[in-house]
């Protein structure tokens, strides 16, 4: 057996228990009391009776106009470090991103004419 092996052995039975310690640890030094009456109740923003059912539905559109933040938000991970790299890239560099841009585009047209974001 190697030095490696055995020195990675024992690192992870280390932190086993050490991940073992801390959670008996927890369940000793945390709040033993299971059925507090406070603990129960409703709370929301300062409010302690809530008005209205917490069954309500929510529009699809909210999804989507969520879902569609986050892609297109997304877009700007990627044109960051690219704009930071400009001159390292090159004209490849600008022609993959007007590609990519374009790509964006032909899908906000496409949401666009499938009516996604119409509030009707």
């Amino acid at each position: 057996m190697s030095n490696e092996l055995v020195l990675a052995s024992i690192v992870f039975v280390i932190i086993g228990f050490v991940l073992v310690g801390a959670f008996l640890a927890s369940i000793k030094l945390g709040p033993q009391d299971r059925d507090n009456k406070a603990k129960h109740t409703l709370y929301e923003s300062g409010v302690t009776n809530p008005v209205g059912g917490t069954n309500l539905r929510f529009s699809i559109k909210f999804y989507l106009v969520a879902i569609l933040f986050v892609l297109f938000d997304v877009e700007i991970i990627f044109m960051f470090p690219w704009a930071v790299n400009i001159r390292e890239l090159g004209y490849l560099g600008l022609f993959e991103m007007f590609m990519f841009m374009g790509l964006l585009y032909a899908g906000l047209i496409y949401i666009y004419k499938k009516k996604a974001l119409s509030w009707d």
